[in-house]
């Protein structure tokens, strides 16, 4: 066969098998079909796949195929990334700032201060920390990646609850936006290359006076050029991150930010986040699972991300309920909004594709994280639900 044909095949697994996974188990209401698509990239990967039939794995998923996935796969993170920017509100988050800062700090510094302790464990063990990493760059992002909240997960789980256009569940985007902006501004800490520092300031310098620019053009033009001129932004931004020795996620999630919601249909940007997931965010599933690796152990790699796994949650839901004490809330809604804050999925996942790709992590952490992040969002739902029954 062509690489053509071995592609479609390859594409063909890629949205067959989670789906029929998603229907057949009738997984929804513990494991949405974002949740089972993640699962199916790692069983579809070299640890699972790879090690039952090697010789099937390594045909369909060849150099040349693997290649042509990862193009779309970066596409489609980047999309992604850009909707997550473009969905915060800060205005919102500043209008009632003493509220969302309080809960957002605890929300995301509890978490952090845990996870940062998991990772100085990690770090006196052999393996798990990247060789291009300083000691400080793996704790802060093992930690980061224990504090993160998936936004556009969260947005999902909420639709679901029937919570989102509730005055709780805005509450809790306010929260989960203000932790996004500090989980991208570490994380370009992290990945600041003190040798091409210059190229760095001269992307955030010329960011600045284009996005300056970007904003005027957009507010002049016809909503349906908007889309149009977005994509263009979000591929001149993501270049300049990644050529200034950031990462492309991070001009695309800058991208973002500069966007009002407001110069977009709020259902045509709901339907697009919808469609990504549901059209290309799965090729990027697969290549996560693609990148796995269990060289360490399958236990190994378990038990620490079942440590992972303690620090992300039990640190979450004490900031969380440190803030509902501050700031008097009813009983029981603290541990609504921590278990929902918790939510990891695909931003954790993209987060720590980039420490991998920087070399800040090892393939086994981020298998690691990678499952904490699944755990962690299969929780989400059946711990909420009756909480939120009771609650109301």
């Amino acid at each position: 066969m062509n690489t053509t044909e071995i592609f479609l095949i390859a594409m063909a697994i890629i949205f067959t098998v989670p789906w029929l996974i998603w229907r057949v188990g009738r997984t929804d209401y513990w494991a949405p079909l974002v949740v089972v698509q993640i699962v199916t990239g790692i069983l579809l990967g070299p640890g699972v796949l790879g090690k039952a039939f090697p010789e099937f794995h390594q045909f369909v998923f060849n150099p040349a195929v693997i290649q042509s996935l990862n193009g779309i796969a970066w596409w489609a993170v980047m999309l992604f990334v850009m909707i997550a920017g473009i969905e915060l509100d800060l205005r919102q988050a500043w209008k009632h700032r003493r509220e969302s800062g309080i809960t957002a700090g605890l929300a995301l510094g509890m978490p952090l201060v845990l996870g940062s302790v998991a990772a100085l464990v990690m770090l006196n063990m052999p393996g798990w920390m990247g060789a291009a990493a300083r000691p400080w760059q793996f704790v802060a992002g093992v930690g980061m990646a224990c504090a993160v909240t998936a936004l556009p997960i969260l947005i999902l789980l909420m639709e679901k609850l029937q919570l989102l256009r509730q005055p709780l569940g805005q509450r809790i985007l306010r929260y989960a936006s203000l932790d996004d902006i500090a989980i991208w501004g570490v994380l370009a800490l992290i990945l600041m290359d003190w040798e091409r520092v210059g190229r760095q300031v001269f992307f955030l310098l010329a960011f600045a006076v284009l996005s300056w620019g970007f904003r005027g053009l957009m507010q002049r033009l016809r909503a349906s050029d908007r889309w149009a001129v977005s994509l263009i932004w979000l591929a001149v931004c993501a270049f300049g991150a990644d050529w200034s020795g950031l990462h492309y996620m991070v001009g695309a999630f800058l991208a973002g930010v500069v966007m009002d919601t407001e110069w977009f249909d709020q259902v045509q940007l709901d339907l697009l986040r919808h469609h990504v997931l549901l059209v290309v965010m799965p090729v990027f599933f697969l290549s996560t699972g693609l990148r796995t690796n269990w060289d360490l152990g399958g236990a190994a790699v378990f038990g620490m991300a079942a440590l992972l796994l303690v620090a992300s949650v039990s640190g979450k839901l004490l900031g969380v309920h440190a803030a509902g004490r501050i700031l008097q809330w009813p009983a029981g809604q603290a541990s609504i909004i921590g278990w929902l804050l918790q939510t990891k999925a695909l931003i954790m996942i993209i987060f720590a594709n980039v420490l991998l790709d920087k070399h800040i992590i090892t393939s086994e952490t981020f298998t690691a994280l990678l499952l904490m992040a699944v755990a962690s969002t299969m929780l989400t739902v059946p711990v909420v639900d009756p909480k939120l029954r009771r609650f109301k």
